[in-house]
């Protein structure tokens, strides 16, 4: 097959990426290598995948020099024009967008960039489907979108119109809009809620990248809502793995949906939303204490209040990747957190 993979640069687009191209499908690349956070480590992910830092310029093919099935465009999402060039020149077979502007805290900051990437960017994406015949879409929302519900598990038939960051509402988008292309224009649209992603590779503005940092640096650590969150850490290979599960099998309508009972998380159009978590919360301070005892180091803790846009508590139910791939989620926390701090000492030269 040949996929469209955005935010390649990105933490979850670059393993996607890479995992695709080792069992044999050609991928082509685009991100728009944003300074949101450090570009170095964008380029370092670019470079695992053979593509050279001089080779990139502005909506310009670059070729892999690792593997012969990849190339890679430096485009922005928002850019309505070369997009539509891309799509009508590459001829996608399957399109997978995990490009987006990320972070919940940041979107309080700047929330017109949340719409131009995540908005704006994504409308473009379903037109080059609509217009260039691609039928099979999977795409990046978030666990953000349960927003204030308090019901957990977070059940994808839950309702989620009580969002408390703009970047959940972007995300919340995203799904109404992709109901919509699949309604209209019979594109399978699935869209995948990520919970608390983390691995080798991982964003720097995320817990366990700043407080490996700030540990090995003898910084204090800031922990929000003091200590007492909880979080449905899931690692980067189970991520990865139930995306793929996806992409290989799209959605299907629902023969079972009814009108006058609707279900959210499916549709009388080839429309899907899954949750992809570990399903076992762990609290916060469960999760410092395992990357103390894997760093051979204590932090440093300063306890602060909760922060705006955040939200207490996530725990993914998976039932329907269960039912309709057999897969869940399975990594430990320690398991996890070793191969991380092992590729954090490596990149950051910390041994």
């Amino acid at each position: 097959m040949k996929i469209l993979v955005t935010g390649t640069a990105g933490f979850i687009g670059f393993h996607l990426a890479k995992k695709l191209l080792e069992r044999g499908d050609e991928v082509v690349g685009i991100d728009n290598i944003n300074d949101y956070y450090d570009v170095n480590l964008k380029y370092g992910r670019l470079k695992e995948l053979g593509i050279d830092k001089d080779d990139i310029s502005e909506n310009k093919k670059a070729l892999s020099k690792t593997y012969d099935k990849h190339s890679f465009y430096k485009m922005d999402l928002s850019d309505k024009e070369a997009m539509d060039e891309l799509f009508k020149t590459e001829q996608f077979d399957v399109v997978c967008n995990l490009a987006a502007q990320a972070g919940v805290r940041y979107s309080l900051e700047n929330p017109h960039a949340y719409i131009q990437s995540n908005v704006v960017g994504f409308l473009n994406i379903l037109e080059g489907c609509r217009n260039h015949g691609v039928k099979n879409l999977a795409y990046a929302s978030s666990s953000s979108v349960y927003g204030l519900n308090e019901s957990q598990p977070f059940k994808t038939t839950d309702k989620t119109e009580h969002q408390v960051s703009l970047y959940a509402a972007t995300k919340k988008s995203n799904e109404m809009m992709a109901h919509t292309y699949a309604h209209l224009y019979g594109i399978q649209t699935t869209g995948l809620r990520f919970f608390t992603v983390y691995g080798p590779w991982g964003r720097p503005d995320m817990a366990p990248m700043l407080f490996t940092d700030a540990i090995l640096n003898d910084r204090p650590i800031k922990v929000f809502n003091n200590g007492k969150m909880s979080r449905d850490f899931t690692y980067i290979d189970n991520i990865v793995d139930g995306v793929i599960k996806v992409i290989d099998k799209p959605a299907q309508s629902d023969e079972k949906w009814d009108a006058k009972d609707p279900k959210i998380d499916s549709s009388s159009a080839p429309y899907r939303l899954y949750n992809i978590g570990n399903n076992a919360p762990l609290p916060l301070m469960e999760f410092i204490e395992t990357l103390e005892n894997t760093l051979g180091k204590k932090a440093e803790k300063n306890f602060m209040p909760m922060q705006d846009g955040d939200v207490v508590s996530t725990y993914a139910d998976v039932t329907g990747l269960i039912e309709n791939f057999g897969y869940k989620p399975d990594t430990k926390l320690a398991d996890g957190i070793a191969e991380f701090v092992k590729w954090y000492r490596e990149f950051y030269d910390k041994k």
